[in-house]
């Protein structure tokens, strides 16, 4: 299978989630973005490395945050992680991982902020590429109506909103066809924005409300419910596997001249 790198920028400042610290450390339940981001790519199964790349200022600290991270992903063996700098923009901080993963034949690119993406939506992105794609992207439709609008504000158009959709990451590509998107110094929204520009059809698949972009303070309190209910739900499950793994050990524990007589043998006891 060709190896599979996701590269995961997380140097961006996150003005708007109004933390002092950069967005991708900042804790959702408890544990940073990035360390979630990085869990829900290798429990995917789906990826052979994984680089994430963060500001000259973090690097120590990012690393001993996923020094642990190397899960076993699946049937795959454990999944190395590394830590990049990377630059002032986004895109800097992607052409940075895509140098430090010369080997990949298909890349994903995923932002820390999407700390909640399950593990099923990345295997999704990735199986399109291992199919033939050159490039994917996970899509939600549209639920509220879209409006374009001048420099006054005043609306000039309204869209179809059956047409549109809602994009999210991980993107995934074929390596080169990245390496050849970024050699450019031609500025877009997403990986791939650029990549349309080359003129390759980019494939959609089902993307999933759980990889929502944690931007904003109500954005950060939905992630922190989330993953209490989440929490809630594995504390309930382990707490349902262990009451009949007990029960179980019990039964198999009793004696079988412990156990009370059943109404035949007491018939038979009695005939005798």
């Amino acid at each position: 299978m060709r190896p599979v790198v996701a590269l995961v920028p997380a140097a961006g400042r996150g003005v708007r989630l109004g933390e002092s610290t950069p967005k991708a450390f900042v804790a959702v339940g408890g544990i940073p973005m990035v360390r979630l981001a990085v869990d829900g790519l290798i429990a995917s199964g789906a990826v052979h490395r994984v680089v994430v790349v963060v500001p000259t200022e973090l690097v120590d600290a990012a690393s001993a945050l996923l020094s642990t991270t190397s899960l076993t992903g699946g049937s795959m063996p454990p999944v190395p992680v590394q830590v990049v700098v990377g630059g002032a923009e986004r895109t800097d901080s992607v052409r940075a991982g895509i140098a430090a993963a010369p080997d990949a034949a298909c890349y994903l690119v995923h932002d820390a902020a999407r700390a909640l993406t399950p593990p099923e939506l990345i295997a999704r992105v990735t199986a399109e590429l291992h199919a033939g794609a050159q490039a994917v992207v996970p899509a939600l439709p549209v639920v509220d109506t879209v409006k374009s609008v001048d420099d006054q504000g005043v609306v000039t158009g309204t869209p179809e909103r059956a047409h549109l959709r809602a994009i999210q990451t991980p993107q995934g590509f074929d390596a080169e066809l990245l390496r050849r998107a970024y050699a450019t110094e031609v500025g877009a929204t997403d990986d791939a924005g650029l990549v349309e520009r080359l003129g390759v059809a980019v494939r959609t698949v089902a993307g999933d409300p759980l990889a929502f972009k944690i931007t904003t303070p109500l954005d950060l309190r939905l992630a922190d419910a989330l993953r209490a209910d989440q929490a809630a739900d594995a504390r309930h499950r382990a707490d349902s596997a262990h009451a009949v793994h007990t029960s179980s050990s019990a039964d198999r524990a009793v004696p079988t001249q412990d156990r009370a007589a059943s109404p035949a043998d007491t018939q038979q006891a009695v005939g005798r």
